[in-house]
């Protein structure tokens, strides 16, 4: 089901805006992506490879956004193709160290943690948001997890220390940028029903004998519940995105912007 289908869009809400939105080819930031085009923005994202299913009116730039050189690669697409950037989305992220704790994260998967999930947003900043200084105006929202908060040390304690960073970097950012027009949140989801996650219960079912349904429970109750009883759709971070990003937002800055079904137990 798309974006279109899910939720009404209103399809001049962003008319007229330049969205850039990293990791915009899968999961939430393909819902992002498409939640923008979709509502007239003008929206590029990249990739290493292009998708088969490319939301109508989005561009996409083929770069590396691991490397220093990938994101150089990316700003120049941006600036010749936008002329610039209204919106800036960083949805880039993912875990691959392996489970077996602080042992098994070796130098190379931090070094390979970082670069995917906090040095990307924080060189292409850097390279993009000058031009939203100069214009007084522009919004970068920052996409982390509940993870920084609630780690999960077995297998992903490289990924959380990273949005943790991240996170800190967001607000840091929000309070240079606040009196310069520019707008800065956080979006930190908990467990997303994307097609990787779809994958992966799939493959615990069939490693554990017992069908997906059981298989989706076993997931939400090694986070310690989700009390709504799912997983976030991708559609739904993209409606929270939409909504920060937009002028009905105007006065939302700094802010961190839980959606987790009520995972985090705490206030």
């Amino acid at each position: 089901m798309t974006v279109h289908q899910r939720f009404r869009v209103d399809s001049t809400e962003f008319a007229g805006r330049r969205v850039v939105v990293t990791g915009g080819t899968k999961g939430a930031g393909a819902a992002v992506a498409a939640r923008f085009a979709a509502a007239g923005a003008k929206t590029l994202t990249a990739a290493r490879s292009a998708p088969q299913d490319l939301e109508e009116g989005t561009l996409f730039a083929p770069v590396d956004l691991t490397t220093e050189e990938g994101i150089g690669t990316l700003a120049e697409a941006v600036l010749s193709s936008l002329g610039g950037v209204d919106i800036l989305v960083h949805c880039l992220g993912g875990s691959a160290t392996p489970g077996g704790g602080f042992r098994a994260a070796t130098e190379g998967f931090w070094q390979q943690e970082l670069a995917v999930n906090l040095l990307p947003a924080v060189r292409l900043d850097r390279l993009l948001v000058p031009g939203m200084i100069e214009r007084g105006a522009g919004v970068v929202i920052h996409v982390a997890s509940i993870q920084r908060r609630l780690p999960l040390h077995e297998s992903t304690i490289a990924y959380a220390a990273a949005k943790a960073a991240l996170a800190s970097y967001s607000k840091s950012l929000s309070k240079e940028l606040g009196p310069a027009g520019v707008r800065v949140n956080t979006v930190s989801p908990g467990w997303i029903m994307t097609e990787a996650a779809e994958h992966l219960v799939k493959r615990l079912a069939a490693s554990s004998g017992t069908d997906e349904a059981a298989a989706r429970q076993g997931v939400m109750d090694a986070l310690g519940g989700i009390p709504i009883g799912r997983p976030a759709w991708p559609e739904e971070v993209a409606e929270l995105v939409a909504f920060l990003a937009s002028d009905r937002a105007a006065s939302i800055h700094g802010a961190e912007y839980v959606i987790d079904g009520g995972t985090i137990p705490t206030v």
